[in-house]
């Protein structure tokens, strides 16, 4: 695989397209969705992979493993450390915060390289980017947030 194929490369590209942070923050923030999972599905559906129910449901694993171990408390402290506290140094706090972030980043791109190794083989045709978004939003969660995935989805490169 080239690295322009790889999964981390193709979602730093995406989410850096207009408008999909904002698609996938509001995902994460009012629907509970993971957004690694959510781009690893547009990444596999784009690049013509197809997972089954089985690679779905690892998937989800996975996710929820990085989710509760790592990302979400590292998310906690990031976010609580954004509000000002007239207790802590400004700079101080913030240079904390950056560092948290960082940790949170590489966290996120190690699930983004689990998630890669658990996809299928490219077969010839691609799918819908929506299609796939959905199916392991449902995986992930008993609320399928529609409407935030066609917007995702109509944001995402092809």
């Amino acid at each position: 695989m080239s690295p322009a194929d790889r999964l981390w490369d193709w979602a730093v590209r995406a989410y850096t397209s207009e408008g999909v942070s904002e698609a996938c923050l509001h995902l994460q923030d009012a629907a509970g969705q993971n957004v690694p999972l959510l781009l690893w599905a547009a990444w596999a559906a784009n690049t013509g992979r197809n997972p089954d129910a089985d690679v779905l449901e690892a998937a989800c694993d996975v996710a929820r493993a990085w989710q509760e171990a790592a990302i979400a408390p590292l998310r906690a402290v990031r976010r609580t450390l954004k509000g000002r506290n007239p207790d802590l140094d400004d700079a101080d706090r913030e240079a904390v915060r950056a560092q948290v972030k960082a940790v949170e980043l590489e966290a996120e791109r190690r699930l983004l390289t689990a998630l890669e190794a658990l996809s299928p083989p490219p077969e010839d045709a691609r799918r819908p980017v929506l299609d796939a978004l959905v199916a392991v939003a449902r995986q992930w969660s008993p609320m399928t947030p529609r409407a935030g995935l066609v917007q995702l989805a109509e944001r995402l490169p092809a």
